[in-house]
Parts: C-alpha cells; structure tokens; sequence
C-alpha cells in the first residue's frame, strides 16, 4: 500500500506541485484578463455570461493538458484521440468570438509548457488590440446610424410633414421599403438615417410623434442590430 501511495504521488521528473500550481494560476489569471477584456469591448445582442466563463475555464483545461502530456508523445496521442470522440457542438456567430476562445486556450497552452512570458506577452498584446480595435471602430463601414419606422395616413400633406422631420434632423435619409396597411388607408415608411447630431435621437423620435396622423415610430439602432 505504501508503495501504491509513493508511485502516485511521485512527481513527473520535469515537474513538482509547485510547478502546477504555478502554472495553473497563471493560465487562470492569463484566460482571466482575456475574458475581462472580452466582456469590455463585446457588441450586439449575443452576449452569453457561460461564454465568458468558458474562456477561463478553456484556458485551464488547455494547460491542464499541456502539464498532463509533458514530452511524452504516447501520452499527446492518447489525448488527441480522446478529444477526437468529443463532438463539440456549439456554434458562434461572430468569428471575433473564436478569436478570443483561440487566445484563452493559448494562453492555458503557454502556462502549461511553462512559456509564462510568452503567455504573458500574448495577453498584453491581444488585451490591447482588442481594445484599440474597439475604441477606433476599425473596420466599421456603417453609413447610417439606423432604421425609422412609423405609419402615415395615405395624405401627401403628412407625408411631407414627416419628411421635413427627416431633414432637420438626418444628414442622409433613403427610403428602403414602403407598404400599404389597414386596407390602404395608412402606408408604412421604413427609411434608413444617419443622423446630424447622433445626441439629438430622442428629440427626433418626439417631432415624428408629433407629426399629425403618424403612429407606431420606432427607431432601430444599427449598432444593437448587427449581430440579428
């Protein structure tokens, strides 16, 4: 029994308990940074708490593994055919979202070979692209701010009216769809803005409102929708 106990508890010749914890914690802290800065710079509407809390835990599975294999090839085989059996099927949308999965398992695969200045400098410098990224809007090409919708009765006098609201207010305005509704006697207007003064978006709701005649204005955010 005694020298059950000793063969398990015998450490691998190229590691000590000191060395996993070590490790350990920093993929902990390392895959900790990259969800925090995740949740900091994420847009739209798919946001997911178990998401974020995936990337920590990805990054300490990755450098559990990598502590588990060493250098022993038969242990890598081994590991890889058994995550060949796992299917995994969760899908996401954004590929930016891969990315940072790509960068917690990195970082879990750096403290586990124990490269931890090298997972150190990869989070410094995937934490601040992300955020500069983010900060200057690279790569947007977003030429409105927005989709208006409201109904009109079928008078040319109102449609004017509502028209005048739009060009106070938007510095550009196109009209993207256009239907009849209750029986002809109203139409629906669906016109794509950018707006002059992207401040002033609560008092362009208000002179639309206050458009004789009109009902049921909404104004859709491009930034909240372009993940839908």
């Amino acid at each position: 029994m005694g020298g059950f106990l000793q063969w398990l508890l015998a450490p691998d010749p190229n590691l000590s308990w000191p060395v996993v914890a070590l490790s350990l914690l920093t993929a902990f802290l390392l895959s900790s940074v990259v969800a925090f800065v995740y949740v900091k710079t994420h847009r739209g509407l798919s946001y997911s708490r178990s998401f974020v809390q995936s990337l920590v835990l990805g990054g300490i599975v990755a450098a559990t593994v990598m502590l588990a294999i060493g250098n022993n090839l038969a242990r890598g085989l081994g590991i890889v055919g058994t995550l060949a059996i796992i299917r995994f099927r969760s899908t996401m949308k954004d590929p930016r979202d891969m990315m940072f999965v790509f960068a917690a398992i990195a970082v879990g695969v750096a403290a586990g070979v124990r490269a931890i200045e090298v997972g150190v400098a990869g989070t410094v410098v995937f934490s601040l692209a992300a955020w500069v990224l983010d900060y200057s809007e690279f790569g947007s090409r977003r030429a409105f701010d927005g989709l208006v919708r409201f109904q009109l009765p079928s008078d040319p006098e109102a449609d004017g009216r509502a028209k005048e609201v739009l060009r106070r207010h938007c510095s550009t305005w196109v009209l993207v769809a256009l239907r009849e509704v209750s029986q002809g006697k109203q139409n629906e207007h669906n016109y794509q803005v950018k707006l002059s003064d992207p401040e002033q978006r609560v008092q362009f709701i208000k002179d639309l409102e206050a458009v004789p005649g009109i009902q049921g204005v909404y104004f859709y955010l491009h930034e909240a929708t372009e993940e839908l």
